[in-house]
């Protein structure tokens, strides 16, 4: 099993889209330098979709322009079209990373087109990422199961994924957007996803809609994974499948793979605050746990007051 793991946290981006409340920019800022301080390093910070449609990252631009640079951060963006490649770029973004649903039903609810017409559309975005010297990635969204047409064939799975990558993606990721992937399915997946890729890296996004995210990232690990993505608090989901709700919380995860001895490089107690604070900004209690149990050993101060 890998003994370093390097952690993406989409809480700004993937985690408050699903919100209700629409944070001020000043606060999405605030975020993200309370990420990098616990020592996160890769934050998907903005989405540059349609503001009509996803409301929460009208304001990717103004997030974009406030943050640090050269402090050893890659902020991310997320792309849907070349337009929003376009938008990216002049945004300065670090890392793009573009989305391909692997069925057909749910891709049309999601972009509009089907699964090809997604292929082909990141293929443009990979080639203006490339001309812009900008890093690319790729989700596989409902990589493990879809809301809409059930249980998703391993074989489709490995041709969609062959197909991406073609355009050379800097890493490609298997997402569980529904939440509905089992250990088993994920050490299965990975294996055939990653004879099909060969030296693409692979990396993995799961959800906790039933319970099984961090069982999930874990059986990913031991299957070789190097990065995981997971969200502050355990905010998130996708606004566009039924009851996807709720990444792994990062701090979680966190405390797992160092209690089983993988490094992260990321500030436990740092990522404890940074939940709570978040939960006081959107209102309500994060799902994470561990904001709310705390680490163990337990903290000398919490102890006495016990």
């Amino acid at each position: 099993m890998s003994r370093l793991v390097q952690i993406v946290d989409v809480a700004p981006r993937d985690g408050l889209q699903s919100e209700a409340v629409v944070l001020p920019t000043e606060t999405k800022i605030e975020l993200v330098d309370r990420l990098v301080d616990a020592g996160i390093r890769r934050v998907e910070t903005v989405s540059f979709a349609r503001p009509d449609r996803v409301p929460q990252m009208a304001d990717a631009e103004a997030v974009m322009e406030a943050l640090p640079r050269d402090n050893g951060v890659s902020y991310a963006g997320l792309v849907l079209n070349e337009r929003g490649v376009d938008r990216a770029v002049a945004a300065r973004v670090d890392e793009i990373n573009a989305v391909v649903v692997v069925t057909d039903t749910f891709s049309s609810r999601n972009q509009n087109t089907t699964t090809e017409g997604a292929l082909a559309a990141w293929s443009a975005v990979a080639e203006k990422a490339a001309a812009a010297s900008i890093p690319a990635a790729v989700t596989m969204a409902a990589a493990f199961g879809c809301p809409y047409e059930g249980e998703v064939p391993v074989e489709r799975l490995v041709q969609v994924a062959a197909a991406a990558a073609e355009a050379n993606p800097t890493e490609l990721v298997l997402a569980d957007t529904i939440g509905v992937a089992v250990p088993s399915d994920v050490r299965e997946r990975v294996a055939a996803v990653q004879d099909a890729i060969g030296d693409v890296t692979l990396r993995c996004h799961f959800h906790n809609t039933r319970n099984t995210g961090m069982a999930n990232a874990y059986a990913a690990v031991e299957a070789g994974i190097g990065v995981l993505d997971a969200s502050l608090g355990g905010i998130g989901g996708c606004p566009f499948a039924p009851r996807a709700v709720g990444n792994i919380p990062t701090e979680d995860l966190v405390y797992m793979l160092e209690r089983a001895g993988v490094e992260t490089g990321v500030s436990l107690e740092r990522l404890i605050a940074a939940a709570e604070w978040l939960g006081e900004q959107l209102g309500r209690g994060v799902p994470g746990l561990l904001s709310r149990a705390g680490p163990f050993p337990p903290a000398r101060e919490l102890t006495a007051r016990a």
